[in-house]
């Protein structure tokens, strides 16, 4: 019974999420049907990251196991047969049975992109949170630093969430400008809540409207009110880059990705 590590890309504006839900489509659904049919029997497939619906990936992370033999070159030749075009398997790889996307990963990088000119391109429009009005990205800067190290971020947290505990730690959080009207978040945790990213890039953006200074963000952490903090970003602007499993020397971002994030100007429920 060969198990493997499959990794994947999609546009998640058409889909209820990653997860299977009881309507609509999903991105486990999908690949769940199409190995039904491989292998003949009913199985599951684990996602490193349970995006929520609209959000996207560059790297989302899947394992599964088969009865069927077949090599890894096959099995991503098969899944893009079958795929529809906004999702991609990039990647498989032969792993032990005991392998898990989710319990496994080390750390997951997420990324959140803001359009902040006064008209966004229809080629953005599905990718980015198409904010108008100056923002300062260097005030965002130094309230995302704030949010680095080990807290309990359940000011961040959706309301009606059911967790064992809200503390999570973040390795990085970043606010870059990649381009003039560009505005991009970038967080690396070990974990994270449901619409946590979502909610601290909303939080971001009113300090970047200059509605409160970057210390704001460091009162809204440690008030643990999800009343305090910003509104919930959409969700087009997310992606899940990448998962690190500890195993790998090369960046959570694959290269063939951020390449074509750089032609195209496109960068990549529960985030968790």
């Amino acid at each position: 019974m060969p198990s493997f590590k499959i990794r994947l890309a999609y546009d998640g504006t058409d889909f209820v999420g990653w997860q299977r839900q009881a309507s609509g489509t999903s991105i486990q659904g999908l690949l769940e049907d199409i190995l039904r049919e491989l292998d003949h029997r009913d199985l599951a497939v684990t996602g490193a990251g349970r995006t929520d619906a609209g959000v996207h990936a560059l790297g989302q992370v899947a394992s599964l196991t088969l009865d069927r033999t077949i090599s890894e070159i096959a099995l991503v030749r098969l899944l893009n047969a079958r795929l529809p075009g906004d999702v991609r398997a990039l990647s498989a790889e032969a792993v032990s049975p005991t392998f898990h996307a989710r319990f496994d990963s080390r750390a997951k990088k997420y990324r959140y992109r803001i359009w902040n000119q006064d008209v966004i391109s229809p080629f953005e429009r599905r990718y980015a949170w198409h904010v108008t009005g100056g923002l300062d990205a260097a005030e965002m800067a130094m309230g995302a630093r704030l949010l680095e190290g080990r807290h309990d971020f359940a000011a961040f947290q959706a309301a009606g969430s059911e967790v064992h505990t809200t503390e999570r730690q973040v390795l990085s959080s970043r606010v870059v400008t990649e381009a003039p009207g560009l505005v991009l978040y970038e967080i690396t945790g070990r974990g994270f809540l449901r619409h946590m990213v979502r909610n601290i890039v909303g939080t971001l953006v009113e300090i970047g409207r200059g509605r409160h200074s970057a210390d704001w963000m460091g009162g809204v952490l440690a008030g643990r009110n999800r009343a305090d903090a910003g509104p919930t970003a959409p969700a087009r602007g997310l992606f899940l880059v990448g998962v690190d499993y500890g195993d790998e020397r090369q960046e959570l971002e694959a290269k063939a990705c951020r390449t074509a994030l750089t032609a195209c100007t496109i960068t990549s429920s529960n985030e968790k």
